[in-house]
């Protein structure tokens, strides 16, 4: 009996009862900290499996587009060749030489108002010249040696013009 005095004496003890309630609720605190670190760490382990394919996505990504990059950067610089192979085509510096005559008008056109009936007159008169030159021989050897009929005085009266200025150089 007196081991059941004993016995009864320390479990019916105040603080063994408050140590046995202080150890319940530790152990309920310690088993939910458990519970909740397990699912943190699926947790985690779900977001770092999501950041490695998005980190995979963007990586495969970013390598197409810079396997894009280098297919235009190439094609831009084969239209960059193709158009400098095409500007060194007979005739094509002729073509962008008329561009700029043309733009030239344009402006003249906008800038100068005397100069619109006058460059119109003188168009007509170039294209009757030019058709005249089309329908018979002799208007031709004119047309291939640059004479007019109507501009023949004054082309002969440049000439020498022209011979001085280049002999005095």
């Amino acid at each position: 009996m007196e081991e059941s005095s004993w016995l009864s004496s320390i479990l019916f003890n105040p603080f063994t009862a408050g140590l046995a309630v202080g150890l319940v609720v530790a152990l309920v605190v310690w088993i939910r900290g458990w519970l909740k670190a397990r699912e943190l760490n699926q947790t985690l382990r779900k977001l770092r499996e999501h950041l490695h394919i998005k980190l995979e996505i963007d990586a495969a990504d970013t390598e197409r587009r810079k396997h894009e990059l280098d297919t235009i950067r190439q094609e831009r610089d084969n239209l960059r060749n193709m158009v400098q192979v095409l500007n060194q085509k007979p005739g094509r510096p002729e073509l962008r030489q008329m561009q700029v005559y043309q733009r030239a008008v344009d402006i003249m056109f906008e800038k100068s108002p005397g100069f619109a009936p006058a460059w119109q007159i003188t168009l007509k008169e170039a294209e009757e010249e030019i058709r005249q030159a089309e329908r018979g021989i002799v208007p031709f050897f004119k047309r291939i040696t640059g004479a007019s009929s109507s501009g023949a005085g004054e082309r002969s009266a440049k000439r020498p013009l022209e011979l001085e200025q280049n002999s005095g150089k």
